[in-house]
Parts: structure tokens; C-alpha cells; sequence
């Protein structure tokens, strides 16, 4: 399956996506959507994308002017798909894939970093709440994170953490979340 890169650098360049049911790539039409309403946020971030899939939405922010993304993947077939992506468009010093899942990258990272803006987006059917929470950790003050999910349950909430933003597209939910700065 091949996927659009929408704009930016690689704006109309295709990549590849993992032909298998363990992955859904975010549709163009809610990516499209998603940067549209982040917009001049983007430009400079240094970003995380957790359960990345393919890599598009990763690959997307690079492509609209992020200075780096770190990708966590745990399949190993979409991994080798990711590893391929960033060959291709030639991102390999500002694209870093760790193949590992989430949660135990948060539990065994010795990494400190933080991220401007960090995409969720769990398979659909384990959609790891409790994992997603521990990704505020990770955010700057002031920073966002967009969690992609299937708009059953609840959403995580934490201290310093708000709700921006909701947006609903067919049976995919957006929700935006802000570090505030206390």
C-alpha cells in the first residue's frame, strides 16, 4: 500500500505503508486535517511520533519543516517499512527509529529528552491509555500532544495537562493536549 506524502518538502512523494491488519495508517484526509489545525508549530520541533506505523505522520512533520522525529515502532515489519521510508526521502540523520513498544521504551529510556509536540496514535483495538499518559512526561512546557483514537472511552488527564482541542472525523478522534506552564 502506498501512502502521500500531502505537503511540504516531500509534498506528493509516495511512501510505502505495512501491508498487514496490525497497522492503520492515519487517512490523508485527518493527516491533512491534523497539520492544517497544528500549523506553524511544525516548523522547527523536535517531535515524537509513538506507535508511528508507517512513519507518515513522522515523516509528514519532516516534511513540513520539523528539525527532528524520533519514531517508536514495535512490528518489526513496520519498522523495516519505516527504515525504508526514510531511506527513500533521504531523512535518515533527522529521523531516529527505535524499534521498540512504547511502554517499555518509557520504562528503560535513560534518554531526557523532550519533545515540542508528540502524535499518539495506538492500534485501534489496545488503545494503552495508561501508556499515552506517561507521553506527557515527555512533552516541553508549552508543548502539544495529539492523541489519535477511536473515540470510545475516556481521554487520559493529568496535572498541567489540558485539552485544546477535539475533532471528530467519522470513526477517528483527535484530541489535543497542552503542557501548560505553571
Amino acid at each position: 500500500m502506498k501512502i502521500r506524502i500531502i505537503a511540504g518538502q516531500f509534498g506528493g512523494r509516495l511512501i510505502d505503508a505495512p501491508n498487514t491488519s496490525r497497522t492503520h495508517p492515519m487517512g490523508e484526509r485527518i493527516r491533512n486535517a491534523l497539520f492544517n489545525t497544528i500549523g506553524g508549530e511544525i516548523q522547527g520541533a523536535e517531535v515524537l511520533d509513538a506507535f508511528a506505523g508507517s512513519g507518515a505522520v513522522g515523516l509528514e512533520a519532516l516534511s513540513r519543516g520539523a528539525k527532528s522525529v524520533t519514531m517508536l515502532e514495535k512490528d518489526r515489519v513496520a519498522a523495516k517499512v519505516i527504515e525504508d521510508n526514510c531511506k527513500l526521502l533521504g531523512v535518515t540523520e533527522s529521523a531516529h527509529l527505535i524499534k521498540a513498544p512504547v511502554s517499555k521504551w518509557l520504562d528503560t529510556t535513560d534518554d531526557t529528552r523532550q519533545y515540542d509536540i508528540i502524535f499518539a496514535d495506538p492500534p485501534y483495538h489496545n488503545q494503552q491509555l495508561s501508556t499515552v499518559s506517561r507521553l506527557f512526561s515527555l512533552l516541553k512546557p508549552n508543548g502539544l500532544m495529539i492523541l489519535s483514537y477511536t473515540g470510545i472511552g475516556g481521554v487520559p488527564i493529568q496535572d498541567e495537562i489540558v485539552v485544546v482541542d477535539n475533532r471528530s472525523y467519522g470513526n477517528a478522534h483527535l484530541t489535543y493536549f497542552r503542557r501548560v506552564v505553571s
